[in-house]
């Protein structure tokens, strides 16, 4: 029987996902799988057009459609607004 290779399949860790999205500027960004986005709270994106990570503070989220908009303020005090794709 060769179940081995099932169990080892099984056995390894799944990727993580991101929820992906676009800033104003039309640039790719993700929000890792297990933020918390919710008004008040932090958190961490990546902005391919960067190349950076982020960190920004969450002022409200809407849900339209199929998209999610989030609008916050990044760590330089400036406005930021992206629109998520609804998962």
């Amino acid at each position: 029987m060769r179940l081995q290779p099932l169990v080892l399949l099984l056995a390894l860790p799944s990727p993580v996902l991101a929820w992906s999205g676009t800033d104003e500027q039309g640039a790719n960004v993700e929000i890792e799988a297990g933020e918390r986005v919710r008004s008040g709270e932090a958190v961490e994106i990546y902005d391919y057009g960067s190349g950076t990570y982020q960190t920004i503070d969450v002022d409200r989220v809407t849900r339209r459609d199929r998209t999610v908009t989030v609008e916050g303020t990044d760590e330089d005090g400036d406005y930021l607004e992206l629109e998520m794709e609804d998962e």
